[in-house]
């Protein structure tokens, strides 16, 4: 394995960058690291893991990055946290370990194959755990996991999926001040996306803009969905060649990621003059983002948030429009995913002071279509704080007056 110590001798993968020095964190990062290694162990305590492996498939890497704050681009990667003891971190790709030993939040880091998990085995081997939880046990590949199991005769493996998700959704001051640099970035974003509106314009070059205004501030990436048209939109897709034309209302979730943090603003836009069934769609469901966000306090439950901004639209007579059948949930949790616990809709997860999800009553109505409205919040001591500053407004571009109100 390559150790911290070791991190001079390790050449840079080509174009790799590190936004930390071979010193290790800082002191800030440094009482971070601690504060996570203390509420994992807490919870592995409480579920009665001798030791946690976070794995990271290519596409739900948040596990791994929570302990490791590397941007990993191995198709797999794992960490495995001890209840006491060294932290370990390895990846198929050969140009992470320069990133994970310099950051130093792991002890050692190693490439692994998963066609011969030796290493990871090995390691797992010499602490003897009774119980074992592995996050995303449940996207393992069958080849890794016959190898724990081989490797492992006498320990119980178990999910520890939920427990991650539970350790992550409570958010540091740490954190937090992360996520507030990709709310700045959602602002650049839906004001590059309200710029270039007019009739004739592709949806995807509407994307193509967002994209460079938010790369140019350092997203390291965005997934975005977006629609255009009239009331006749049922939902958001990837952009398509679909050409504005002018009455259009154009509904994108733009989620940027800055450090590792994802965060979500959900607007619509009017090409030109809005209609009076566009603009009593705002009113809906910007009412329903109100009573969202007027519902949000500690202790209260996802559903209880749900239910509040559905009570609006049943009480507008426009209470079907709540069901599975036009729309799927009501707002979910942010952080190191981009759609993580708490879903806001049909659970009872309880929500704790400093979870941060976003309020979204997104779905179809016959006023105008599909509408998409909604603003991240983090739970405060007695109701939420709003995390961007891009005013709920239906906004309306016309030639001359890009960006008015409507």
């Amino acid at each position: 394995m390559t150790t911290v110590s070791d991190a001079a001798n390790i050449a840079p993968s080509p174009g790799a960058k590190s936004s930390r020095s071979p010193a290790g964190p800082s002191e800030k990062d440094t009482a971070e690291l601690t504060l996570r290694h203390a509420k994992v162990r807490a919870a592995m305590a409480e579920d009665g893991l001798d030791a946690l492996v976070a794995y990271g498939p290519g596409w739900r890497r948040e596990n791994v990055r929570y302990f490791a704050d590397v941007r990993i681009a191995g198709s797999s990667s794992f960490v495995v946290f001890p209840a006491s003891g060294e932290v370990g971190a390895f990846s198929t790709r050969r140009g992470d370990l320069p990133d994970l030993v310099r950051r130093g939040w792991v002890d050692d880091a190693a490439v692994l194959d998963v066609w011969d998990p030796a290493p990871l085995t090995g390691r797992l081997r010499e602490l003897r755990p009774r119980r074992l939880g592995v996050a995303h046990l449940e996207l393992l590949p069958l080849v890794l996991a016959e190898a724990l199991r081989k490797a492992l005769p006498g320990t119980e493996i178990v999910s520890a999926t939920s427990l991650m998700d539970r350790v992550r959704m409570v958010k540091s001051e740490w954190e937090l001040a992360r996520m507030r640099r990709s709310a700045t970035v959602c602002a650049a974003g839906w004001e590059a996306f309200v710029d270039v509106l007019e009739p004739g314009l592709p949806e995807y070059r509407i994307v193509a803009e967002v994209e460079a205004r938010i790369k140019q501030l350092g997203a390291e990436d965005n997934f975005m969905l977006i629609a255009s048209g009239k009331d006749e939109v049922r939902g958001m897709t990837a952009p398509t060649p679909r050409v504005l034309e002018a009455g259009d209302m154009v509904r994108t979730e733009l989620t940027p990621q800055m450090d590792g943090y994802w965060l979500q603003i959900c607007r619509s836009a009017v090409v030109g003059t809005p209609s009076d069934g566009q603009r009593e769609s705002f009113e809906l469901f910007n009412e329903a983002v109100e009573a969202g966000m007027a519902a949000v306090r500690p202790g209260v439950t996802a559903h209880d948030v749900a239910k509040a901004q559905n009570d609006v639209f049943r009480g507008r007579g426009f209470g079907e429009y709540c069901t599975s059948q036009y729309t799927r949930v009501r707002g979910h949790g942010h952080g190191l995913h981009l759609d993580e616990t708490p879903i806001i809709e049909g659970n009872e997860t309880v929500l704790p002071e400093n979870a941060v999800f976003i309020i979204h009553p997104n779905t179809f109505t016959p006023l105008a279509g599909y509408h998409v409205l909604g603003d991240p919040v983090r739970v405060t001591a007695d109701g939420c704080e709003v995390l961007i500053s891009t005013e709920r407004k239906l906004f309306h571009s016309d030639r001359g007056t890009k960006g008015a109100a409507a």
